[in-house]
């Protein structure tokens, strides 16, 4: 690492000084660079750059391990402790910076529907159980809502609406998108929390009009809702705190692409063995 940094700016100071300021010799730092690079050398300089490919197409999102994880999916071939230590030497490192905070809510709100999953986030099969919820995103226009609605067995966004007000228009556009996209038998589980969005008379009229089963979650308990805070974590880390949105259109049509082209379509999900969505979804059906 000394010499190549050595090597890097010996045309803005004299190599004799360099070399005497990092204590290595003039003569080593000359064989260094007329070495032929060995093997290991060339095949880490061939990694790298894969490694730099997949942080780009995976939108710097990815840590050591799911970047192994993408390789291996390529078949490249390659070891997990190689890779982090590559990433760490060329100072690669994933975008996800805060923490995501879990914000309690009251609500004056009707009698809940019981909680019909108690924290239990599986499902057998698609389109039996939706969790929702929503959240808020800043721009320099104002406050952009979203509302989600996700498959609990893929972690698909199946529904989704965004708007100015946090409102039960928002949550039914939402609700009504992933109806008409997915067309679920009755029965299906439709989770989320105790707000009055949720509660609203008109909303679990058409829950009930497409065979929807309502289920919150418990009082005061955010926890309860984890897989739809979970999308909201990965949604802010990954794309909207590195993101300036001078108006509420373009943070719409950035977050329609994180949906859309990358959530559900290219990023990897820990929790299904490093499947993406809709790749889960296929192998369902082909089941």
């Amino acid at each position: 690492m000394k010499y190549a940094w050595i090597d890097k700016v010996c045309r803005q100071h004299p190599v004799a000084v360099l070399c005497r300021v990092l204590s290595v010799s003039r003569s080593g730092f000359y064989s260094w660079r007329t070495r032929v690079p060995s093997a290991r050398q060339l095949e880490d300089q061939r990694l790298v750059t894969e490694i730099h490919r997949v942080h780009r197409e995976y939108r710097k999102t990815c840590g050591a391990f799911k970047t192994w994880k993408a390789l291996n999916r390529e078949g490249i071939a390659c070891g997990k402790h190689r890779v982090a230590r590559l990433r760490k030497l060329h100072g690669i490192e994933a975008n996800r910076k805060r923490r995501f905070r879990v914000i309690t809510e009251h609500h004056q709100t009707p009698i809940a529907a019981p909680d019909r999953l108690n924290r239990v986030f599986s499902a057998s099969a698609p389109n039996r159980t939706w969790v929702g919820d929503m959240t808020f995103v800043r721009t320099r226009q104002g406050w952009l809502n979203l509302a989600v609605l996700v498959d609990l067995y893929s972690r698909k966004v199946v529904g989704w609406a965004m708007g100015p007000q946090p409102n039960q228009a928002l949550a039914r556009s939402a609700l009504d998108m992933a109806i008409a996209h997915r067309c679920p038998a009755p029965g299906l589980v439709h989770h989320t929390d105790r707000g009055s969005t949720y509660s609203a008379a008109a909303y679990r009229a058409r829950m009930q009009e497409a065979g929807l089963l309502p289920s919150m979650s418990g009082k005061k308990s955010a926890y309860d809702n984890a897989v739809a805070e979970s999308f909201f974590s990965n949604l802010k880390n990954e794309l909207v705190h590195h993101c300036d949105f001078p108006t509420r259109d373009q943070a719409r049509a950035a977050i329609f692409d994180y949906i859309e082209l990358f959530y559900n379509r290219k990023r990897l999900h820990q929790t299904l063995n490093y499947r993406t969505p809709d790749e889960v979804e296929r192998q369902w059906r082909g089941a």
